[in-house]
């Protein structure tokens, strides 16, 4: 499987390139068809498998397919328990969405 495979835009292949991903891990594989099908998500994983990929290379995905954001209309809230871990996926969407 590639990330091709999941139907994300060019400017998210080239992110995920530069990023240094060849390949999606386990839980890539799992999690990106369930967000990319509007399914809720639930999943556990050891550190450094690519959690946050897996749920955040699909929203943006989403976010590009579906019209443009208007004032006062919230497109995604990400929930995370702690300052240090919102400041990690920030960096990551930040990377992700670069082009």
């Amino acid at each position: 499987m590639t990330f091709s495979s999941f139907g994300l835009n060019e400017p998210l292949l080239r992110a995920i390139k530069k990023s240094g991903y060849t390949q999606p891990t386990p839980i890539q594989t799992k999690a990106i068809p369930a967000v990319m099908s509007g399914q809720d998500l639930l999943a556990t994983a050891q550190t450094g498998t690519g959690k946050t990929a897996g749920f955040t290379l699909p929203i943006l995905q989403l976010l590009d397919d579906n019209e443009p954001a208007t004032y006062g209309k919230v497109r995604v809230l990400i929930l995370t328990p702690t300052r240090e871990l919102a400041a990690q996926i920030d960096q990551n969407v930040t990377s992700y969405s670069r082009y």
